[in-house]
């Protein structure tokens, strides 16, 4: 094993977490042509393939290395809310394959084992943070460790990820195996002592990567979404930059598509918000920007806050998702009722993140 770098003519593009997920196509594909089932032998569980990656260090494996993971796939794309990638859990935990296509659910059907040949492919992390505090309240921590290409950029460029996806038919159908489809995985029901911590890893939280269940979710009143002034130039521009938290903005629904988004800006919810990141609000309101950010608005992805018990879990749903503009409850906005939500376990920057595969992962009670 080793890590290598290749240095090509233009930087390979990759998807944000911060930023909204691109569209995918959700309708109906003709069936996908017959494959031949295949079955592997393991090397490694996940958490063991997951354990071999150190901070900071994406790993690249040789061409002729003989380590294969396996898993059960969680999570589909039918609806939107997962893009270019799909989740795999064995009885050690989950992780995602970063298969750089759309209607993966297509091929990948919920429950189906999946054997990956890791010779030539990278395992790295997105989304972690170093531990700090932010408004006195701690932040960062870990994110996930994911199965993707090697990430390619130019000669001097600060690499902004780890991974990058197969999107080559010839590089995904030599690494990426299908084998028989089974029962759908059971998600794990969690309490909040379950939950895992800021800095948690496979090693010590076995739910990460995984579909399981959190009930009696209280709603805490509060979004986190960044979108742009111009949704055209650069994306890590502090000028460019509109952060929605730490409140609701009057935000009712789970994201808010295009339309939904420049619905709620002709509302005037957003005219108050300072463009720029923490310390850096330098560059006016986003009413002093209005004309360009209605020209160029995208959907947007919305996380939005719930409570189990004193621990903060973000249901995190995709501009692009079918149910994007469904209006949550007014109960449960309100606090007369609870939530419980089923989905892929992860965390970004330390941060506990839920997303469904569909709207009927989250059902409410009193």
């Amino acid at each position: 094993m080793k890590k290598t770098v290749i240095f090509l003519a233009a930087a390979v593009a990759a998807l944000s977490a911060c930023q909204e997920w691109q569209p995918v196509f959700t309708g109906e594909y003709k069936a996908p042509a017959s494959y031949e089932k295949v079955t592997l032998e393991p090397t490694h569980t996940l958490a063991e393939l997951a354990a071999m990656y150190n901070q900071g260090n994406p790993l690249t494996f040789d061409w002729d290395s003989d380590v294969i993971v396996a898993g059960k796939v969680s999570s589909s794309d039918e609806t939107g809310n997962f893009y270019k990638s799909l989740y795999i859990q064995d009885e050690t935990g989950g992780m995602e394959l970063k298969i750089g296509k759309t209607s993966l659910y297509g091929d990948y059907k919920p429950g189906q084992t999946i054997y990956v040949k890791l010779g030539g492919l990278t395992v790295g992390v997105y989304g972690y943070k170093a531990l700090g505090t932010f408004n006195g309240k701690p932040s960062g921590g870990s994110g996930m460790v994911q199965i993707g290409y090697m990430y390619e950029y130019l000669p001097g460029e600060e690499p902004e990820y780890e991974t990058s996806y197969m999107d080559a038919t010839t590089i995904i159908d030599s690494h990426v195996f299908r084998g028989e489809v089974g029962e759908p995985v059971v998600p794990v029901v969690l309490d909040e002592n379950d939950l895992p911590g800021r800095t948690a890893t496979l090693k010590d939280c076995p739910y990460l990567g995984k579909m399981v269940t959190i009930k009696d979710l209280k709603y805490d009143g509060r979004i986190f979404t960044l979108v742009y002034v111009n949704s055209n130039k650069d994306h890590k521009a502090s000028s460019n930059r509109i952060f929605l938290s730490d409140t609701d903005y009057g935000v009712t629904t789970w994201a808010m598509s295009k339309n939904k988004f420049l619905e709620n800006l002709d509302k005037g919810l957003f005219n108050s918000v300072l463009i720029g990141n923490s310390g850096d609000y330098n560059y006016g309101t986003v009413y002093d920007n209005i004309e360009t950010v209605r020209r160029t608005a995208t959907a947007a992805t919305v996380s939005q806050y719930f409570m189990k018990g004193n621990t903060e879990v973000v249901i995190r749903t995709s501009g692009y998702a079918k149910f994007a503009d469904t209006e949550i409850p007014l109960e449960v906005l309100q606090g007369k009722q609870l939530v419980d939500v089923t989905g892929v376990l992860t965390l970004y920057q330390g941060g506990i993140q839920i997303t469904v595969n569909s709207l009927d992962d989250i059902t409410f009670h009193e």
